[in-house]
């Protein structure tokens, strides 16, 4: 019986992958036409999409073409008329820029989603600004850049065809969008930055996504202004599981992701409970309420990023007793502090190059004892804190290792709500000396 199915399923994989094989290529127009800045990189991506085609055998293309003096904009006009698009599975905008001259640019939007797909590189969210329906059918839209810079691509997705081959994380060194008219919750994130690329300020910082539009599949990514960017095998990689999930070719999900954190199985046994699970602001106050509302939840991080003189943000409930775990990032040069019944601060800081703990340095009990050695990870990095207070004594793990045990704190530490030190008193999260992230903040009480 089980040599009789093992042989039925070998048939059936043969007989698919000959179906494969004989079925027709797709049929993809590739639109490199441009109403504002026209990339150097553009031909390269022609020769690109279209090779990749040719070597996976799973499309073949066609080209509408036209430059910011005019040139070809007939040849644009005729290649996406209405009935013309009926010719193709989809299309590719490959770095276009500007208001580009289609002849029916609704008619364009309802073709995608009557189950075609779209596939959009690099300055493809710089496109029809003037044209809202064209940005929410993206789910982005290109704001500025900065100079170019080297990142580091979290993954969000390691299973999806777009970036299986890109492990946890991608560098690249491209010219890195800042977006707007961005929402988290209408795609599902492929690749995403937790800081700024230049500056290194905490936030969510997309660089590619899919979504599903209508019957119709998108694709974009953010990369793909360089030359040796296109030239690379990570992104052709990446551009051909993008292109052929858009297709239809493969399968992956597009639902987008929660940023609720839950807890792990062994945190729920043992009576954890989220203080921040990465969704809102729901059980948390700002210290000053009449002062700068600085805090903001992104992409699962509660963000604080201070225009001048910050605040304090409050949990709303109070504890005596207690184990919390939570992870932080700062950037270069900035100030924070993780404040234990909202009296005794462990200080966050970037050390830059400090060698010897101090005592006001990155997991010092600050103004009470300094970190028992130098733990810091660099600015721009998580950092996972498991800290605990039982009567007047704190117990600090910073990013695994135990650099304060059963330290007395018999005096609030500065900045403190009030100097009730043997009361219950909430966490307090400093945001008035500098920006910081948190994340997955959660707390036993004992």
């Amino acid at each position: 019986m089980i040599n009789r199915l093992m042989q039925r399923l070998t048939l059936a994989a043969a007989l698919l992958l000959a179906f494969s094989a004989n079925a027709e290529p797709k049929k993809l127009l590739v639109v490199t036409a441009t109403q504002g800045f026209r990339h150097s990189s553009i031909p390269l991506a022609e020769k690109i999409i279209a090779g990749l085609g040719e070597e996976t055998g799973l499309w073949t293309v066609d080209y509408a073409r036209g430059g910011p003096d005019g040139k070809g904009d007939a040849d644009l006009k005729e290649k996406l008329a209405p009935d013309n698009l009926k010719n193709y599975d989809g299309v590719v905008f490959a770095n276009t820029t500007g208001d580009l001259p289609l002849p029916d640019r609704d008619g364009f939007i309802k073709w995608i989603k009557s189950g075609k797909a779209f596939i959009g590189m690099h300055s493809a969210s710089d496109t029809f600004h003037g044209y809202p329906p064209y940005i929410e059918m993206l789910g982005g839209e290109f704001q500025t850049h900065n100079a170019q810079a080297g990142v580091q691509c979290i993954n969000m997705d390691p299973d999806h065809p777009a970036t299986k081959h890109l492990g946890a994380r991608y560098d690249v060194f491209d010219e890195i969008y800042i977006l707007k008219n961005f929402h988290r919750d209408q795609v599902h994130g492929l690749l995403t930055l937790y800081k700024h690329p230049n500056t290194g300020m905490p936030g969510d910082y997309a660089i590619a996504w899919t979504k599903q539009v209508g019957s119709g599949k998108l694709f974009y990514t953010s990369l793909g202004h360089r030359e040796d960017v296109w030239l690379s095998d990570a992104y052709q990689k990446h551009i051909t599981g993008g292109i052929e999930w858009a297709l239809g070719l493969e399968k992956a999900s597009a639902e987008p992701q929660k940023t609720v954190a839950e807890l792990a199985k062994f945190e729920k046994k043992e009576g954890f409970k989220s203080l921040f699970d990465g969704s809102d602001l729901k059980g948390w106050h700002l210290r000053h309420e009449d002062g700068a509302k600085s805090w903001n939840v992104q992409n699962g991080m509660l963000v604080n990023l201070p225009d001048g003189h910050g605040n304090d943000l409050v949990s709303d409930q109070k504890f005596r007793d207690f184990v919390v775990c939570y992870e932080y990032m700062v950037p270069k040069g900035a100030n924070s502090g993780f404040y234990l019944r909202g009296r005794h601060e462990i200080q966050i800081l970037d050390d830059g190059d400090r060698k010897k703990p101090e005592l006001g340095s990155n997991g010092a009990i600050y103004h009470v004892q300094p970190a028992s050695e130098m733990v810091s990870r660099k600015a721009g990095e998580w950092q996972t804190v498991q800290a605990s207070m039982i009567g007047n004594k704190v117990t600090v793990i910073l990013n695994g290792v135990k650099i304060h045990d059963n330290v007395e704190v018999n005096q609030a530490t500065g900045s403190e709500l009030d100097s009730n030190l043997d009361q219950p008193g909430p966490v307090l999260l400093q945001g008035d000396h500098g920006a910081v992230a948190f994340r997955n903040i959660r707390i036993k009480t004992l």
